[in-house]
């Protein structure tokens, strides 16, 4: 910052990394020069020390090789047994990587990190089993010698002559958190050689004379300390910036390995993992993947597979790029990541190749602008490391290109069939006309080389043919040399801007394709809205793109997985895809067939992986599972996997909150059930209890008059809290959809007539008006619900307005329904009641009645509806409420027998 303080963004991500190094498992490597250095030695000191301390101290596995002063160290450590496998008849020992998990130590010794394990194992490398071991939170101090660094091998191999094949990549050196150098000077050493304290005497002479020359001790001596140096060099870093030491880098360092253009892969990928290391710079891997490319063969695609493999296993972020060109794109790439430095290799095409096709180099040269631009010298490598996926099956081979070429022949031996069929018809001018469409045509179907040629013998045979001396490549006017001249020059550019446009054409189907199915998946996932359609159509699309079976896998409760969605056989095939897929799952890591993990699987398992953690596994089988290590197939069979993991995060969040809307719902009903009924139910039993109790301690001193009127009391209470308790059991079975219609064919007369004479009872006094016609047809419904119904409404109405006030039900037939309207003269509804008024709980403003709970009308509306009915609540236009009710008729009802009904219908008071 300018006033010298700290930066706070850099304070705060700093205490971050701390914080997450405090909490992670600790990497301790003892690294040396060579074997007999004391490595191991070094790291069973450090055991005892640790178990001094009080630690958790476990040996996993340490290699001894007969050495007495090693043997003696192993004395008052646990070990822990070895796991036995048999190979082809032989009983091999390995490392038991689930007996380690399960004893969950403090501290695991593990010797030999680059060590290969035996056939069978869960990893393919020792080192794989420690990154497991840290993942599951256990600490672990390893060995390793330098020679087994990744990007040290072709330095090594130079040095020694001697390629390693055991590796440890750079990224697990990094990830490290202490790396001690144990070291020993190279006469020392070799004295230890001679007295057999590091092979036994035949094998110590062979090492003397090969591998542990003195020259080659000193200068592995020197790559274990300049790579401990580097460490060290960048753990002062970490603490200067944590101490606010250091001023903030204006320009961070960063690296773009640019593979093309016939560099060697493999080498410029190790020597720009050490230029990275050294400038403490990010770098990045890319590729550009240009139309022309697409012809390329299946053998020059898997190498580019190993190479970006191994980028990644180097801690580089390796990323495919496509375009019409290289440079462009690389440029662009460059500039978007801010990177400071391009690195590429020297170009191993002839020299007439660059002339015709361009120079990548010659072109990031010169466009280069401010990038440092590195070039690294390439050369054969059939020392390439092998490969970290399972063998494959072999590759189909290419089309043969010298189709292309014979298909020159039939173009152009049309071409010159027409040229003499048109002879002496139109002009030579003309003439060299159909030859270039000639050209064109190979161009479209051919491609750039072919069009070429289809120039070059288009102008020797218009030579041959039609420029006189005939039938000889002579020339007896000099003018044709011109002719040819452009003839040729404008056959080659029509020929490669055809070819280009083909090539760009081919490259645009493939984008439009990717961008097609990516939208297709995006909308049809946008589209759903539950997590088994989801599932269903992300399996969908990836088996119609991919070709290949495929299934999602989610975890219960347990974190077990189940086939979710997809091909259960899938899982099925094979008896332990279902544990690869769980270690997917447990670990957020891609395992199974063309991943270093359980590479023998049949399957591919991406975990689907979210802000929140892994939350399933997407599960892909083909018939060539080689298809998926190509990295743009992966890389898009990735983005399928991160779609349908975010879209079933949305899924699940959108559950999440409707459920949490309900519980707040229900809560808030508890809430206001508590509140509007605890005095509604507390009154009645108080005045029953009040009564109750004068009767027991005082009914010899009542007068029979007084004993009849509490006994009345009590009984007209215990009918009102009867009555609350009631409604709350039918808005409960309202709520719950266990409200059960015993639907029959009654008369609504009889059923409104039968709750009036019931309200007469509480009601004594109060005049309820009912107009009912006498035709009214039957209706089905349930004459006790409804009957309820119609009370609440009465009641409610008989409560609004004052003792002399006039309650008025009426019954009519309106079209294809009969009516049930209740009105009152009271007060009537406040603006705005209309539909409140049938809410739960609610009572009406101040000037209505507002005993009760209010439950009656929101019973009334569920019950109506329950009938297949409408209720709408509104005011009289002389004042007042008016409450209708609507019931469907059916097309067909019973006939009615009105021999007792009046002519002009039924008029009652009540």
């Amino acid at each position: 910052m300018p006033d010298g303080r700290p930066d706070p963004e850099a304070l705060l991500a700093s205490l971050r990394e701390q914080e997450a190094t405090a909490k992670r498992a600790k990497l301790k490597i003892f690294l040396g020069a060579s074997a007999g250095v004391g490595k191991t030695y070094a790291m069973l000191v450090e055991a005892h020390a640790r178990r001094a301390q009080g630690d958790d101290v476990v040996v996993g596995l340490v290699e001894t090789h007969g050495r007495r002063e090693t043997l003696a160290l192993l004395d008052g450590l646990e070990l822990l047994p070895r796991r036995a496998d048999a190979h082809r008849g032989v009983t091999l020992t390995e490392f038991d990587l689930d007996g380690a998990l399960a004893r969950r130590p403090a501290l695991l010794l593990l010797d030999e990190l680059a060590h290969t394990n035996a056939p069978g194992s869960r990893h393919r490398r020792r080192w794989q089993d420690v990154q497991e071991l840290l993942d599951a939170g256990i600490d672990v101090a390893t060995t390793l010698n330098v020679q087994h660094v990744e990007s040290l091998v072709d330095v090594v191999a130079q040095i020694t002559g001697v390629t390693v094949r055991e590796t440890v990549p750079d990224s697990l050196l990094d990830r490290a958190d202490e790396i001690e150098v144990v070291d020993l000077p190279p006469d020392d050493l070799l004295q230890r050689l001679r007295e057999g304290k590091v092979y036994v005497p035949q094998q110590a002479e062979r090492a003397a004379e090969g591998f542990f020359r003195k020259g080659n001790l000193i200068a592995l001596r020197e790559l274990a300390l300049r790579q401990t140096a580097q460490r060290v060099d960048a753990q002062m870093e970490s603490y200067r910036r944590a101490a606010g030491i250091a001023e903030p880098w204006a320009v961070r360092e960063r690296l773009l390995v640019c593979l093309g253009d016939g560099a060697q892969g493999l080498r410029l990928v190790r020597a720009a993992r050490r230029m990275a290391a050294a400038l403490k710079a990010e770098w990045i891997v890319a590729h550009v993947e240009t139309p022309a490319e697409l012809r390329d063969s299946r053998g020059k695609r898997d190498a580019l597979v190993d190479v970006m493999g191994l980028a990644e296993e180097l801690g580089a972020e390796a990323v495919m790029l496509t375009g019409l060109r290289a440079a462009d794109e690389l440029l662009a790439f460059a500039r978007a990541r801010h990177v400071s430095r391009l690195v590429l290799g020297k170009p191993g095409r002839p020299r007439w190749q660059e002339w015709l096709g361009g120079s990548l180099v010659s072109e990031v040269l010169r466009r280069s602008g401010g990038l440092d631009v590195h070039v690294l010298a390439g050369e054969d490598e059939q020392d390439a490391r092998e490969p970290a996926s399972a063998p494959a099956a072999p590759s189909a081979p290419a089309a043969p290109r010298w189709r292309g070429y014979a298909g020159i022949v039939p173009v152009v031996v049309v071409c010159s069939l027409l040229a003499a069929f048109a002879r002496g018809r139109i002009d030579l001018s003309n003439i060299v006309m159909i030859y270039l469409l000639g050209v064109v045509v190979v161009a479209m179907a051919f491609g750039r080389g072919p069009a070429i040629l289809a120039s070059l013998v288009s102008v020797a045979l218009f030579d041959f043919w039609f420029v006189p001396p005939h039938l000889t490549f002579a020339v007896s006017d000099t003018q044709y040399l011109i002719t040819f001249v452009v003839m040729l020059v404008v056959a080659a550019t029509i020929g490669t801007l055809t070819a280009r446009m083909r090539e760009q054409t081919i490259a645009a189907r493939t984008r439009e394709r990717r961008t097609s199915a990516l939208y297709q998946l995006s909308r049809e996932l946008s589209a759903r809205r539950t997590r088994e359609g989801l599932l269903d159509s992300a399996v969908t699309h990836i088996r119609d793109v991919f070709g290949a079976r495929a299934a999602i896998l989610r975890p219960d409760d347990a974190g077990r997985l189940a086939v979710a969605a997809g091909d259960r056989e899938l899982l099925e095939a094979g008896a332990h895809e279902m544990g690869v897929a769980q270690w997917a799952l447990d670990h957020g890591q891609p395992a199974g067939h063309g991943t270093p993990t359980l590479p023998a699987s049949h399957a591919l398992h991406l975990p689907l992986v979210v802000a929140s953690g892994t939350i399933g596994v997407l599960s892909v089988r083909g018939e060539d599972m080689r298809r998926f290590a190509d990295p743009e197939q992966r890389q898009l069979l990735q983005t399928f996997a991160n779609q349908a993991a975010v879209a079933l995060e949305r899924a699940e969040l959108a559950e999440r909150a409707e459920r949490s809307r309900v519980e707040t719902e229900a809560e808030r009903a508890r809430n206001a059930l508590l509140s509007s009924v605890s005095h509604d139910l507390r009154t009645p039993l108080a005045v029953i209890t009040g009564a109750a109790t004068g009767l027991r301690d005082a009914a010899h001193s009542m007068t029979e008059e007084t004993r009849a009127e509490m006994a009345d009391t009590i009984a007209t209470e215990a009918q009102r809290l009867n009555r609350l308790v009631g409604e709350l059991l039918d808005m409960t079975r309202l709520e719950a959809g266990a409200l059960t219609l015993r639907r029959e064919w009654h008369s609504l007369v009889d059923v409104v007539g039968g709750t009036l004479v019931r309200l007469e009872r509480s009601f004594p006094g109060r005049h309820v008006a009912l107009d009912a016609p006498a035709d009214l047809p039957l209706v089905p419904l349930d004459d006790v619900l409804m009957g309820q119904a119609v009370h609440n409404l009465v009641e409610n109405a008989l409560q609004a307005c004052a003792p002399e006030g006039r309650v008025a039900v009426a019954l009519r037939a309106a079209g294809d329904a009969l009516e049930v309207e209740v009105c009152d003269d009271g007060p009537g509804l406040a603006p705005g009641e209309a539909e409140r008024v049938f809410d739960k709980f609610y009572r009406g403003d101040a000037g209505r009645d507002r005993r009760g709970a209010g439950l009656g009308l929101t019973i009334c509306r569920g019950i109506v509806e329950a009938h297949g009915g409408r209720i709408v609540a509104g005011n009289r236009d002389g004042g007042g409420a008016r409450f209708l009710i609507r019931l469907p008729l059916p097309e067909a009802a019973p006939e009615v027998d009105r021999s007792m009904d009046t002519e002009d219908g039924v008029e009652q008071e009540s």
